[in-house]
């Protein structure tokens, strides 16, 4: 097994390298699918929220406000630290499950995480970081997500700086181009990672 870190600032096109990666036989383990899945109706972590940030948060059907949840965590730093403290724990528990499902095979694994403290839990062959300029990242996701410029910095002011991400780096992607460019940058990527020696 291969076991990469896949990281990147909010707006970087995280998630749009690790489904490339996946389109070229990569094992992808998500941690923000992983997080969608533990807080979906009915599960036992949305009760641990409304318990802390009030049933509020939780929609008619039972399912998750997540935009109501952010516009809570993410502009006040103890209730960010709650949050993480609820979440992080069974996150962390349903990916180390998912790794150690792939030990022993042949498999390129990447974990696409938005958190940089996860890369130090796990022996990892390689972190990459993939990169934009902050105000690209920002455009893009007024743009394609709609989303509040407003709260686009709000959530990257409580994420590591995109200098201490890139500091990490064994591998950088650049994001800033188009779709093509991109394809490039992965393809280049996953040639380098079969270079690499498992563990």
């Amino acid at each position: 097994m291969l076991l990469v870190a896949l990281t990147g600032g909010i707006g970087s096109g995280k998630s749009a390298v690790g489904r490339r990666l996946a389109a070229r036989g990569a094992v992808l383990i998500d941690a923000d699918a992983i997080v969608h899945e533990l807080q979906r109706a009915g599960a036992p972590l949305l009760d641990l929220l409304a318990d802390r940030f009030g049933e509020g948060i939780i929609r008619p059907d039972g399912s998750l406000d997540r935009a109501g949840l952010a516009a809570v965590a993410f502009h006040d730093d103890h209730a960010l630290a709650d949050l993480e403290a609820i979440v992080h724990p069974a996150v962390r528990a349903e990916i180390a499950r998912r790794i150690e499902a792939e030990r022993g095979t042949d498999s390129v694994v990447v974990l696409d995480t938005p958190l940089l403290k996860v890369a130090s839990e796990h022996d990892f062959a390689a972190v990459v970081v993939v990169d934009v300029p902050i105000e690209v990242a920002v455009q893009r996701l007024v743009r394609q997500r709609g989303m509040d410029e407003a709260d686009v910095r709000a959530r990257m002011a409580k994420q590591p700086s995109r200098d201490e991400r890139i500091t990490l780096a064994d591998r950088v992607v650049d994001n800033s181009g188009d779709e093509d460019a991109l394809d490039a940058e992965v393809d280049a990527l996953w040639a380098w990672l079969h270079r690499l020696p498992t563990r």
